[in-house]
Parts: C-alpha cells; structure tokens; sequence
C-alpha cells in the first residue's frame, strides 16, 4: 500500500471513531446519566439554601408583626391625646374645686373663732 493510501485509510477509521465516541459520548441515556449527577451533588445545597430561606422569612414575618404592632400602639397613643387633654382639664377644674373647698373651709373656721371669743374670767 502506498503511503497517501494508508493516510486516507487511516482518515477514515479516525473519522469513524471519532463520530461513534461523539454518539456516545451525546447518547441520551448517558445525557439523563450526567443530569442525575448534578442533581445528586446539587441537591443537598439547595435544599439547605431552601431551609435557610424559609427560616430567614419566618423571622422577617416575626420582625414585621412586631414593627406593625409597634406602629398601631404608636397610632393609639396619638388617638389618645385628645383623651388625655381631656384629663389634664378635669384635674386641672378638680385642683380648682379642691381649692376652693379649703378657701370655703378656712373662712367658716375662721369666722366662728371670731364671733365667738374667749371667755374672761
């Protein structure tokens, strides 16, 4: 045989491997093969990654309760001022009466000392 013969030959049988390996190597048995792979060592990070999401949720619910509590007792407390105006004047008026009730008392045990005094002897 000649040599550029043998070269083609030789072509052709390279040629022909390399097609069968490339077949192969793309089977789809061998596609679902290497897909299962990746799911095998994927899976456990992704199912952590999920843990972790969910409880990173469960305390952002916690902290917007508590956020959406904390802001309705503000607003209550802000309600409420009308109230504790209303308060503040009725001590105020009861402070007043109260004083004037000691006045009242102070005058009417003052008087009778005077009308009546102490006896000589």
């Amino acid at each position: 045989m000649e040599e550029p013969e043998m070269q083609l030959k030789v072509k052709k049988v390279t040629d022909k491997f390399t097609e069968s390996m490339y077949l192969l190597a793309n089977e789809p048995s061998v596609a679902l093969y290497r897909l299962q792979e990746h799911v095998r060592r994927s899976l456990p990070e992704l199912a952590q990654h999920k843990s972790d999401m969910q409880s990173w949720e469960e305390q952002s619910q916690g902290a917007i309760y508590t956020v959406e509590y904390a802001c309705s007792a503000i607003k209550g407390m802000a309600d409420s001022s009308v109230y504790f105006r209303s308060i503040d004047s009725l001590l105020k008026q009861a402070i007043a009466m109260k004083e004037q009730l000691n006045a009242a008392q102070g005058r009417s045990s003052a008087a009778p000392q005077a009308k009546n005094p102490p006896a000589s002897s």
